[in-house]
């Protein structure tokens, strides 16, 4: 979403390029754990560390707030969400099982070329787009276009029930951020090539096995982190 003024009405015009780089390194360094879950973000500190003024921290921060990463309290201000516990992560998982397989099923049904080329660009944008210098960026970068690849699935799918309460779940941004310094990447890309060979082969079973199989290894992967 493009934030691109200071108010709602007549203020001055700022670049977009601004609260995106704000954005970024908040970004990055809160899936890195950095920034660590439940601690403050004090704006005026952020402001000056990056050498800006203290509107565009604040849009960057709404636009994390929007996306379950930080919570804002009456008083208090910003802070790093809470990281998921083992029985959340747990429940979380037993619901994407209940819906992403049929969302998938009915992807495949609704499939169109258009749509399959718009997942195989997201899908190569994952394995091979634009290199970020270090591994930080290149990992933030991984979770967040994981995280549309799988909401596009249910774009696709027609269903903006599943779609709207996975979204509001935050799901990717929470397991990548448990998950950072763990070897997921190629695992998770080998996972969705098979989902995509289902929905190029309009196999709707396929492709509602493939995802249940992704889930699971992803399950099983995040299970590591709490033991």
């Amino acid at each position: 979403m493009s934030l691109q003024r200071e108010t709602q009405h007549s203020a001055p015009v700022r670049p977009v390029s601004v609260v995106d780089g704000v954005y970024d390194s908040i970004y990055e360094e809160l899936m890195s754990l950095a920034i660590a879950p439940g601690a403050r973000i004090p704006i005026d500190v952020i402001a000056r560390d990056l050498n800006v003024s203290q509107t565009p921290v604040r849009e960057a921060l709404s636009r994390l707030e929007r996306e379950g990463l930080v919570h804002k309290a009456h008083l208090i201000g910003y802070s790093a969400a809470a990281q998921l516990d083992r029985k959340q992560f747990e429940d979380l998982f037993n619901f994407r099982l209940l819906v992403e397989p049929e969302g998938s099923r009915l992807a495949t049904l609704n499939m169109t070329s258009e749509a399959l080329s718009q997942l195989e660009a997201i899908a190569a944008d994952m394995a091979h787009g634009a290199t970020p210098v270090d591994r930080t960026s290149r990992y933030s970068r991984f979770a967040r276009i994981d995280a549309h690849f799988h909401d596009e699935i249910l774009r696709i799918a027609g269903n903006e029930v599943i779609r709207s309460t996975l979204f509001n779940q935050h799901v990717h941004l929470h397991l990548f951020r448990l998950m950072f310094h763990s070897r997921v990447t190629q695992e998770a890309l080998q996972e969705h090539e098979q989902l995509l060979a289902a929905f190029r082969a309009g196999d709707a079973a396929a492709a509602e096995t493939a995802m249940r199989n992704h889930i699971l290894s992803s399950r099983d992967r995040v299970m590591l982190a709490f033991e």
